[in-house]
């Protein structure tokens, strides 16, 4: 088997970033295997607000105003491995990522 790339996008960088954690310390994917971009040509937080990006100590987090939400987030992992390939797609899928189907 030949390398392949799966990709996913997120909404936020929250999910993209517990994704990620997820497939380096659960799965064992190398952390130099994953990347990571701006889905479009802005840098961007994700399309909508989370995490750090939300005023704390609110029971319902209101945007702060100043996060750059210009559109999804593109995680994509290189490997060679079908078992890690169905972790990595189940992984993409725990935290709403979007699969490219391409």
């Amino acid at each position: 088997m030949g390398t392949m790339t799966l990709q996913a996008t997120f909404a936020t960088r929250r999910d993209a970033d517990m994704a990620i954690e997820h497939l380096v310390q659960e799965h064992g994917i190398e952390r130099t295997d994953i990347f990571v971009a701006a889905e479009g040509a802005s840098n961007t937080a994700g399309d909508h607000a989370a995490g750090g990006d939300t005023q704390a100590g609110e029971p319902t987090p209101e945007s702060r105003g100043d996060a750059a939400l210009y559109g999804r987030i593109a995680v994509s992992v290189d490997m060679a491995d079908d078992a890690k390939a169905r972790a990595v797609r189940a992984t993409f899928a725990d935290f709403a990522g979007q699969v490219d189907q391409s």
